[in-house]
């Protein structure tokens, strides 16, 4: 394990040069403190986890004092916002510290939101406040233990600086990790810019480091835009199973290497809805739950524009074509395994559809009845789940059809049922209103909810002792809380 002082950097993105970002210092919070840590986070850099307790880390992590060797740039980049082209965005309150690569080679991003203004901040104030860095935090740590690909989050720190958005707030500091922080919009700045040259740079920076197995196939960007698909077809996928609602998936919000960044107004599903909204400022539902699907292929096209210099559109086509049917795939293989399902059928795609199509307008929470559902033997869990329906008529032969199915599945003790449905459905899930317990409490100063809901969150598929409250449902106010893009 090293200390802070020892890590060591390799900063690649800024080595492209002014073109790509732009030197920014970071202007310091008041009076930091640290709010949150994650271990295993600080594992990925190799530190010890003790070294969150010290001084220095929250004046590091905070923009008192910068390691000699980080560099910390402002990117820009473009993107579609809403389905409109915004020509220049950029990092308008986040900086790229510098890369670190660990001792098994692999080079992680610390990026630095709420660091204050830069070129890019437009009318901003360049600041985070404390409850969009918890949510943050959480979010990040969160999808990565279910297994969802995602930025990670090391720390929250929080500080005494007043920041005024609706009302007036404190600021603070989240240091998230990745691999790269390029968009789809880096390519699309480039592209409408007309600069072939740091076009070509870029593409070469992102095949070279992050794609360096497509500089085998014949067509090394066509093989790279194909992963690409891949990868957000997957994590999609993965949103979809598990209830999870981006809420802002602009362009500039899509990561090259298709891992969910950028949390605002995200939610995760309570009741099943699919057309459930958790961003209040979408007033058309551009990005409701069941548009996610669309809008990722939307967003890949966008992309490909971008990179119509480097590809032939017929071939970019063709690749696009990809996504759908490798979506289906992800998606139903891991519904086939929510279901308890070791074993392809034709018909599980309806059988999947069916059972969304019952929860819909019942108000059956969409997290605990997969959870539910494993506990007992199929013919016990939904006799027990029936009167969570409107519709019993329906949901009786819904039953008759997945208890057969189940039955042709294989034979398996209850206790393996039980243990093979318990791995992949969650009893803890950051429901909004755990999350906003948590930045009441922080809010007035107490840290100890926003830690304890982050180790609950990092085990979500085991039963922890005392925890029952975070297994819950939500109280009827928790369904209801407004969730926007001010933060």
């Amino acid at each position: 394990m090293k200390a802070l002082d020892e890590l060591t950097f390799d900063n690649r993105f800024a080595r492209l040069g002014d073109a790509f970002s732009t030197h920014v210092l970071p202007d310091p919070l008041d009076e930091p403190r640290l709010v949150v840590a994650s271990d295993a986070a600080m594992a990925l850099l190799d530190l010890d986890p003790a070294v969150a307790q010290t001084p220095v880390f929250a004046e590091l992590f905070s923009g008192h004092k910068l390691w000699e060797a980080a560099e910390p740039r402002a990117m820009v980049y473009s993107g579609h916002q809403f389905g409109g082209y915004s020509p220049q965005l950029g990092d308008g309150r986040g900086l790229l510290l510098g890369e670190v690569y660990n001792a098994a080679g692999e080079h992680w991003d610390l990026h630095l939101k709420g660091a204050g203004m830069t070129p890019y901040s437009r009318m901003g104030d360049g600041r985070a406040v404390l409850r969009s860095s918890i949510r943050e935090f959480l979010a990040s740590e969160a999808l990565h233990a279910l297994g969802i690909p995602s930025s990670r989050a090391l720390c929250v720190i929080g500080s005494s600086t007043p920041v005024w958005r609706e009302k007036q707030e404190r600021g603070a500091m989240v240091l998230r990790l990745a691999p790269s922080h390029i968009r789809f919009g880096h390519f699309e700045y480039f592209y409408y810019t007309k600069k072939p040259e740091q076009q070509a740079e870029l593409a070469e920076h992102v095949l070279n480091l992050h794609y360096p197995e497509c500089r085998e196939q014949p067509e090394p960007y066509l093989a790279m835009f194909r992963e690409i698909v891949e990868r957000n077809a997957e994590m999609i996928a993965k949103w979809q199973a598990y209830g999870f609602c981006h809420g802002v998936m602009n362009t500039d919000n899509m990561s090259i290497l298709g891992i969910t960044f950028d949390f605002g107004p995200f939610a995760f599903l309570d009741d099943f809805d699919a057309h459930f909204i958790c961003n209040h400022s979408d007033h058309e539902g551009r990005y409701s739950f069941s548009n996610q699907v669309p809008i990722g292929q939307w967003n890949l096209s966008a992309l490909a524009q971008a990179l119509t210099p480097f590809i032939s559109v017929d071939a970019l086509k063709e690749a696009l074509g990809l996504y759908l049917p490798l979506y289906q795939a992800h998606y139903l293989d891991l519904m086939r395994r929510r279901l308890g399902l070791t074993t392809a059928e034709e018909d599980d795609q309806k059988l999947v559809e069916r059972l969304l199509a019952l929860m819909q307008n019942s108000g059956v929470d969409y997290t605990l009845f997969f959870r539910r559902l494993g506990d007992e033997s199929a013919a016990l869990a939904v006799a027990r789940l029936r009167d969570d329906f409107v519709d019993l008529a329906g949901f009786d032969a819904w039953a008759e059809l997945y208890k057969a199915r189940v039955a042709r599945d294989g034979e398996y003790s209850q206790a393996q049922r039980r243990e093979r449905m318990h791995a992949v459905n969650p009893l803890y899930i950051l429901r909004n209103y755990l999350a906003q317990n948590a930045i009441a409490a922080a809010e007035s100063g107490d840290y100890s909810e926003v830690r304890r809901l982050h180790e609950v969150l990092s085990r979500p598929f085991e039963e922890q002792a005392g925890m029952e409250q975070y297994a819950q449902r939500p109280p009827d106010w928790g369904k209801h809380l407004e969730i926007s893009c001010s933060s």
